[in-house]
């Protein structure tokens, strides 16, 4: 798996971003976090809609930052290969969308691209848990997956330290993530839960001082 530096993963969410200005968004955070968070929405399996293949190829002519791909869409095991040829690092799927997501993990395995599942807040774990050997990361929504900006949902924090037992009694080394409303007030909590990987949109992007923002959430974490 990809380093982290310190002791947790912080993956800003680009959704977060001016979209105006998205190489000076990246360049101001780009040695301060581990990961950038991509999130691909197709206006069907979510309503809205967020970018694609194009701009992902953009990006990876401007930054060396780890890729990781949210697919909010329908038919993930689509994007795939046109993922792959654009520098994507890491697909993550929803369970929702494949629920038998094995075929679309070799796909994306031959692709030469890490693998991940996606469990929504009203989804049980219980729905993923039989696939999580096939995951480099276990990726937990805390909101309703297709919009920034909304609030942690406190009741999934049960699941994330069930994933983090599911993974630990299986020696795994599976990343658990957990994406939405992650600010420096409840970082400890899902990181205490069993989190290694947090996705933060606008309490990164949106602060008026993003590498400020990352330095918070990091002093939060420990």
């Amino acid at each position: 798996m990809i380093h982290r530096i310190g002791g947790v993963k912080i993956a800003p969410s680009l959704l977060a971003a001016d979209f105006a200005r998205l190489e000076e968004e990246i360049g101001r955070v780009e040695e301060h976090v581990d990961w950038l968070h991509l999130d691909v929405m197709d206006g069907h399996f979510v309503p809205n809609l967020s970018f694609g293949v194009p701009v992902i190829e953009s990006l990876r002519k401007v930054t060396g930052l780890w890729f990781d791909c949210h697919l909010m869409v329908t038919n993930p095991a689509d994007l795939v290969e046109p993922l792959a040829a654009a520098g994507a690092n890491l697909l993550t799927m929803h369970i929702e969308a494949i629920p038998d997501p094995e075929p679309a993990a070799k796909l994306t395995r031959d692709a030469g691209l890490d693998f991940g599942l996606v469990v929504n807040p009203l989804t049980p774990f219980a729905a993923v848990a039989p696939y999580a050997e096939l995951c480099d990361v276990l990726l937990v929504m805390s909101v309703e997956p297709g919009f920034g900006g909304q609030a942690f949902i406190d009741a999934v924090v049960p699941k994330i330290a069930e994933a983090r037992e599911w993974v630990e009694a299986r020696g795994l080394a599976t990343d658990i993530q957990v994406d939405g409303g992650i600010t420096p007030s409840n970082v400890r909590t899902v990181l205490d839960a069993g989190a290694t990987v947090v996705v933060a949109g606008s309490a990164i992007f949106g602060a008026d001082d993003p590498v400020r923002a990352v330095a918070e959430m990091r002093r939060a974490a420990e």
